[in-house]
């Protein structure tokens, strides 16, 4: 089992940018892939970003593309979402995940995770 908890999420202005982190305990963190993402009101949950367990291979979302980035950190088994040039349709909820696989195929980037967080309000103003 593992467990996932988040910080970092808030209020900013558009332009603006926020880092969302995400802690996560109970089994071998620095093996698992992990990653982030988001639903808005009144839509689907979604995919943002992922890491493989090195952090060599990262996979995003064409709509984050050259303002988000993903990293992590596995001595302090924290994984981070580094968010800038946030836009209103930004504003959701961000949940962590890990374990499963991510990749890509052809329809762009995936990740199929295992394990959820609570998720962590990111609200964007205009």
């Amino acid at each position: 089992q593992v467990q996932l908890a988040h910080s970092g999420g808030g209020l900013v202005q558009a332009g603006g940018s926020l880092r969302l982190s995400c802690a996560a305990s109970g089994r071998t963190f620095s093996r698992y892939t992990m990653g982030w993402f988001r639903q808005a009101p009144g839509k689907e949950r979604e995919f943002v970003a992922a890491t493989s367990w090195s952090g060599g291979s990262t996979y995003y979302a064409d709509s984050v593309k050259g303002r988000f980035t993903i990293s992590r950190d596995n001595a302090k088994n924290t994984v981070y979402l580094e968010m800038n040039s946030l836009k209103p349709e930004d504003t959701a909820v961000y949940y962590c995940a890990a374990g499963g696989a991510a990749g890509e195929d052809g329809s762009g980037s995936y990740y199929r995770p295992a394990y959820w967080g609570q998720g962590t309000q990111v609200t964007v103003s205009s």
